[in-house]
């Protein structure tokens, strides 16, 4: 397993990533919504810190950069358009670059919409992508500075990774997103599927996330706007594809 990865809760419902490269034992954290429970399990695993990465701005993923990069001398790579509200980066990060942590190599996205500038890391070896608030287990995150065609765009980027990929986003909204899917297909037994699994994971404590692209492409609304039984179900056939997107965004802000 080259590439280890530890889940992270953070704050009420933020999720950062541990990342340990096993060849080379560099170790990687994908946001910092707060430091000590990052801190904690770097020493209970007896890890050293190399990076921080930093999808975009908001300060729910990045409060605990400064004393994290106090307490382990990380470096601190973040999206370059980002760069002037992001804690002071080390590596500039544009969409295309890529980077090696250890014998991973990750790509790097644009995924603006939830925010411009957004970024997510993706590790096609080990089938790992790092979403944050682009794309959120059975849901995405809200259009703040983008517009709404930016972001469809920004998840069709996702439709082109492979179906095994697995989607580590930033927060645990998977059952309120859930109820919102049913409204949309309330018969759609993957969906109905789903909910109950969500329902019996939460129950038990358990996070949603990470999720899988199969699994999202399946059931995630905002994924399929361009599915005809979507459409249908919104009355929308004759719609593109971004104007469904943006009715089924809209129904969720006001949900």
């Amino acid at each position: 397993m080259p590439l280890e990865i530890i889940t992270v809760p953070c704050l009420s419902d933020n999720y950062a990533f541990i990342l340990r490269e096993t060849e080379s034992d560099q170790v990687a954290v994908v946001d910092v919504p707060e430091a000590k429970p990052i801190l904690d399990v770097l020493s209970e695993k007896g890890w050293s810190l190399d990076h921080i990465l930093l999808t975009h701005h908001h300060d729910d993923h990045i409060m605990g950069v400064e004393e994290l990069r106090n307490e382990t001398g990380a470096s601190v790579s973040g999206g370059a358009p980002d760069a002037y509200r992001l804690p002071p980066l080390d590596t500039q990060l544009s969409d295309g670059d890529s980077f090696q942590l250890g014998a991973e190599t990750c790509r790097v996205i644009d995924v603006s919409g939830h925010t411009l500038g957004h970024i997510a890391f993706i590790f096609d070896e080990a089938l790992a992508a790092f979403t944050a608030d682009s794309l959120m287990a059975w849901g995405c995150g809200r259009v703040f500075e983008g517009t709404m065609a930016q972001q469809w765009n920004t998840l069709k980027k996702f439709h082109t990774l492979p179906r095994a990929m697995t989607i580590y986003s930033g927060h645990e909204y998977t059952t309120s997103n859930g109820k919102f899917a049913m409204t949309i297909e309330p018969e759609n037994e993957s969906y109905i599927a789903r909910m109950k699994a969500t329902e019996e994971a939460r129950a038990k404590g358990e996070p949603t996330v990470p999720s899988n692209l199969g699994l999202e492409l399946a059931t995630n609304p905002f994924l399929r706007a361009n599915h005809p039984k979507v459409k249908a179900a919104l009355g929308m056939e004759d719609a593109s594809d971004a104007e469904v997107f943006a009715e089924i965004r809209t129904r969720k802000d006001n949900f």
